[in-house]
């Protein structure tokens, strides 16, 4: 059995094929609805390079060893299966020239189902489907990352700090960023694994201990670190932990920063919506003020606490996070298995704004923070269309075909999940992204249909060549 797909990137094909053989390339590739678990990977895509995954089949996990074969650099490599759920695949990857500034990607699979005729007769059409979601998906992030790089190629390739590299932001930043040529380190918390990795710099908030001499050199500093805030009752101990690991850990990075001989030129410290409070209706933007309550008191320590940082000449860039959408974590990820068995519905009375973003695009704003010189402060990381929660239940529903007629009702919120559901579920912030747009940066899924049908392969309309 054949299946082909063909997309075009405005890009040349040798900065295209680079792209693909660059650390982070197969993360970047894996649709994140399907839950496939990267175990080990012997090198790049050259002759001999070996890769291990996990796939779920049900409630199971298949392993899936591959092998990379052909490989003429620029022109095309392939993988084959040596143990998988397939019991032939080969997939070859072939770029094609169209001038020099675009080019062809080809995605070229043969393969046979399991358990021969039976195989094909049970399997062929679910497998068929699902080739057409994942190689959409995979085409559509490609292009975007490939030309987001492309338009910044004339710069020097950074060499980046990261904290939070484990958490849903940091974890998919870091293969985007290595896939564009960037060098990235990571700040941990465990000093076992920085001793035995070379790109890891051990960190003690609680102690106010870094080795300083490792942050000389850096180009950029990227801070996500922070306890979650949702997942956890606010009790007063752990509403005191939610502030101070934001405060105190950005206190410690940028007051380090601050005095290093070598400053990075742009510290990207993380902040939120939540800075703006409940606000109804009102339209939001970066030059709106503070609101009240706990949250926003806890936006304006954070963003305080990077002052250091600023007043010791490095561009300090306060990417305030909206709802962040991925089926991998986060309140997408919550509220998928109830949606999916039909027990979703409105939450409260529906009127509130949820004010939320495609992880892609957090990536790509905060890459485009990072990359335009003249960006410094806060940016409000949301899309720009402004959504109700009656309008996101609505279109999650008719996203997973599912109805959406069971609701979650104020009291409801407010006895099981206290302040944290209150302030998370029922408070309304109708946030616009004001300067992301009046700085050119243009958005991967605009509005909430296109960002849930990408995440979770629910194209209304798959575009790929049909396979054979």
């Amino acid at each position: 059995m054949n299946y082909s797909a063909t997309v075009k990137l405005d890009v040349p094909a040798s900065y295209a094929f680079a792209w693909h053989a660059r650390p982070g390339a197969l993360a970047r590739l894996l649709p994140p609805w399907e839950g496939v678990k990267i175990h080990s990977s012997s090198g790049g895509i050259r002759k001999g390079d070996r890769v291990e995954v996990s796939v779920p089949i049900g409630p199971l996990h298949k392993r899936w060893l591959a092998e990379h074969r052909d490989y003429v650099e620029g022109e095309y490599f392939s993988d084959v299966q040596l143990q998988g759920p397939f019991a032939r695949w080969e997939h070859t990857h072939r770029f094609e020239p169209l001038s020099e500034t675009s080019c062809l990607l080809h995605d070229e699979i043969e393969y046979e189902l399991p358990l021969g005729n039976i195989g094909r007769t049970l399997g062929s059409r679910l497998v068929r489907q699902k080739l057409r979601a994942m190689f959409r998906f995979r085409h559509e992030r490609t292009k975007a990352d490939l030309e987001q790089h492309f338009l910044h190629q004339a710069k020097p390739r950074l060499k980046v700090l990261i904290s939070g590299s484990t958490g849903m932001i940091g974890s998919a930043f870091i293969p985007f960023l290595t896939t564009g040529g960037h060098e990235v380190y990571r700040l941990v918390r465990d000093e076992k694994h920085a001793a035995l990795n070379p790109r890891a710099i051990y960190w003690d908030i609680g102690h106010g201990e870094v080795d300083r001499q490792r942050l000389e050199g850096f180009d950029a500093v990227i801070h996500l670190a922070g306890a979650g805030i949702a997942g956890h009752r606010w009790t007063p101990k752990y509403k005191e932990l939610i502030k101070s690991s934001r405060v105190r850990s950005t206190q410690l990075l940028s007051g380090l920063l601050a005095t290093l001989h070598h400053k990075p030129k742009v510290l990207i410290s993380s902040s939120a919506i939540g800075y703006y409070g409940n606000r109804g209706e009102e339209p939001l933007t970066e030059q709106s003020t503070s609101g009240v309550g706990f949250l926003p008191e806890v936006g304006r320590a954070w963003e305080e606490a990077a002052r250091a940082a600023s007043e010791a000449g490095i561009r300090v860039v306060h990417p305030r996070l909206g709802i962040v959408l991925s089926p991998t974590g986060g309140a997408l990820k919550e509220m998928l298995t109830p949606f999916r068995w039909g027990m979703g519905g409105i939450v409260g009375s529906g009127r509130q704004y949820w004010s939320s973003i495609s992880l892609d695009d957090v990536l790509g704003a905060i890459y485009h923070c990072l990359m335009t010189e003249d960006i410094h402060g806060p940016v409000n990381l949301v899309m720009p269309q402004s959504t109700t929660n009656r309008e996101f239940i609505k279109t999650l529903g008719e996203v997973l075909q599912r109805p959406t007629l069971v609701p979650l009702p104020t009291f409801a919120v407010r006895t099981l999940l206290g302040e944290m559901g209150s302030t998370l579920l029922l408070d309304s912030t109708r946030v616009a992204p004001a300067r992301l747009q009046q700085s050119g940066y243009k958005f991967r899924h605009p509005n909430l249909d296109q960002a849930l049908r990408f995440l979770l392969g629910k194209y209304s309309h798959p575009q790929a060549t049909p396979p054979t």
